[in-house]
């Protein structure tokens, strides 16, 4: 990886596009893991343009485009999205409107991976588990609901070509596998009526086809985009399909992880934590004599989690923005530890760096210097 710094650093880049790095990105969090609530994806600019250098950042401040235009750089990725509501005017009036007038004046792109890095798997909460050790890395609160099983009658002669088909649009992926899919072999019995054109068989005759039963696992998300391919490759005219929701947990999206660290004392803990984080202080509650080995993490604002926390089993459990009564009743069950929003989600721009070095090793990328929490301590 090599980080640019000073005034000029727009030199050779091999002509990528910002497009190239946002569709990298994207495979690791798919935009369709964000929650309602969330505008990740392009914020600002044009995808097909050819970067000069890429900022990483946590959140996009003013200072932050100032440094990208001074040092040739025409793209910013963050965490934090720049746009969260719509924008009816632009004059300048608050940082937002300020940030993107500056940055079209520029050319600069602005891209964000927000809650869709939160809930996938390598990211947010697996990097707050690296930065602390911890073994057996699992989703702490997974995703359920968002599978749906999709199934097709298909001549046997033409199951691969439609099962590719498929899979190349999204189908298939279970973990760290994919091109998964399921066959069982039948007959498929029909019979063409006066303004068919059938694949096999004739009109006005019935038809015993060999057919082959294909199943294969999708999100949601990607559920009418897997069935146009699907269409688009089967021979019939009218195909016979499924489209069946699942109540299965997805385990490798979610919010939090949980996962084991060596077993230390609580105060051990909380000391491990700020070094890890580089934070001068932590809150916390719970009693500090308690043995943490099982530990379950979320970065941002994951209060929400810690009951779930608790009934996982979890030893300790830490986060940040929790608010004052929400540490309360449970001292005696798990250490709860808030760290701070920024603190918890700081290293969210290694995964950006690693995800860029994985397209080119070389590509100049920086992190942003004026990058700082906003929250103030004193």
């Amino acid at each position: 990886m090599v980080f640019f710094s000073g005034k000029v650093c727009n030199f050779a880049v091999e002509f990528m596009k910002v497009k190239e790095i946002t569709s990298a990105i994207e495979k690791v969090a798919p935009l369709y893991l964000q929650e309602s609530y969330d505008n990740a994806g392009m914020q600002v600019g044009d995808p097909d343009s050819v970067i000069t250098g890429v900022v990483l950042c946590t959140d996009v401040r003013e200072s932050i485009v100032d440094e990208a235009i001074a040092c040739g750089a025409n793209l910013i990725i963050s965490h934090h999205p720049l746009i969260f509501r719509g924008i009816k005017k632009l004059t300048g009036r608050d940082y937002v409107e300020r940030i993107v007038m500056k940055a079209i004046r520029h050319g600069v792109s602005i891209y964000s991976a927000h809650t869709n890095l939160d809930n996938a798997r390598g990211g947010v909460s697996y990097k707050m588990a690296e930065k602390l050790g911890m073994t057996g890395v699992q989703v702490l609160d997974a995703q359920q609901g968002t599978q749906r099983k999709i199934v097709v009658f298909v001549p046997k002669a033409q199951a691969a070509q439609v099962e590719q088909a498929m899979w190349s649009a999204g189908a298939g992926v279970l973990g760290d596998y994919d091109r998964c899919s399921y066959r069982l072999e039948g007959e498929g019995r029909f019979h063409a009526l006066e303004g068919a054109n059938p694949f096999a068989g004739e009109v006005g005759e019935d038809h015993v086809e060999a057919e082959t039963r294909v199943e294969v696992l999708v999100n949601k998300a990607r559920c009418s985009a897997v069935i146009a391919a699907m269409l688009k490759a089967h021979p019939y005219e009218e195909p016979a399909f499924d489209v069946i929701p699942l109540e299965n947990e997805d385990r490798y999206s979610g919010s939090g992880v949980i996962g084991d660290i060596e077993e230390m004392d609580g105060k051990a803990f909380l000391l491990k934590l700020k070094e890890a984080f580089g934070v001068a202080t932590v809150r916390f509650s719970g009693h500090l004599d308690r043995k943490v080995k099982r530990v379950a993490l979320c970065g941002g604002a994951g209060s929400f989690l810690a009951g779930k926390a608790m009934a996982m089993g979890a030893d300790a459990y830490v986060t940040g923005d929790m608010k004052y009564h929400e540490f309360q009743g449970n001292e005696h069950r798990i250490i709860l530890a808030d760290i701070g929003h920024w603190e918890s989600e700081q290293f969210t721009k290694e995964i950006f760096a690693s995800i860029i070095a994985g397209l080119n090793p070389d590509f100049p990328v920086n992190y942003a210097k004026e990058e700082q929490n906003q929250i103030q301590y004193i």
